[in-house]
C-alpha cells in the first residue's frame, strides 16, 4: 500500500559508488557518474522524497519509492511506460484494499478473503485513509 519497487539489472561490475540516482517529489533519473542518465522519467505520482532509497545487491539495483498516497493504485512505476491493462489493476485495488483491511483491523486474518465483483478504492472507501499533512 505503501510503497512502489523498480528492481534494475546493472551492468557487470557496477558498483554502488559508480550509479548517480536522483529522486525528487515527481521524477527518477538514474545513471552512471560522468555519463548522461540511461533512465530519466517522470513518476507515476508523488512520493516522499527522503523516505525513497535505493540498493544495489550484485548487479541487481533496487528503487523502494515511497508513495506520498497511501493506497493509490500506479499504472505504473514511470509515465510514459505501459501501463497495467484493466484486469491487473482491479486484481491491484483488490489486494491494496484487502491490505487496508488487514492493516486497520490487525487482529482478523482476511489472507483468504476474495472480492466478487469490483473492489472499492482503497484509498476512498469506508471514509478513506486520514492523513496528518494531506
Amino acid at each position: 500500500m505503501d510503497e512502489v519497487r523498480i528492481f534494475i539489472t546493472t551492468p557487470p561490475g557496477v558498483k554502488a559508488a559508480h550509479l548517480d540516482i536522483r529522486i525528487t517529489a515527481n521524477h527518477l533519473r538514474i545513471g552512471l557518474k560522468g555519463n548522461p542518465p540511461f533512465l530519466d522519467h517522470d513518476l507515476f505520482s508523488t512520493v516522499i522524497e527522503e523516505e525513497c532509497t535505493w540498493t544495489l545487491d550484485g548487479s541487481e539495483l533496487e528503487i523502494t519509492l515511497q508513495k506520498m498516497k497511501k493506497a493509490e493504485t500506479w499504472g505504473a512505476a514511470l509515465k510514459g511506460h505501459e501501463s497495467m491493462n484493466p484486469l491487473e489493476q482491479e486484481e491491484i485495488k483488490k489486494k491494496l484494499t484487502l491490505e487496508r483491511f488487514q492493516e486497520e483491523h490487525p487482529g482478523f486474518d482476511f489472507s483468504g478473503a476474495e472480492f466478487s465483483g469490483s473492489a472499492p478504492d482503497p484509498r476512498e472507501f469506508l471514509g478513506g485513509i486520514k492523513y496528518n499533512n494531506q
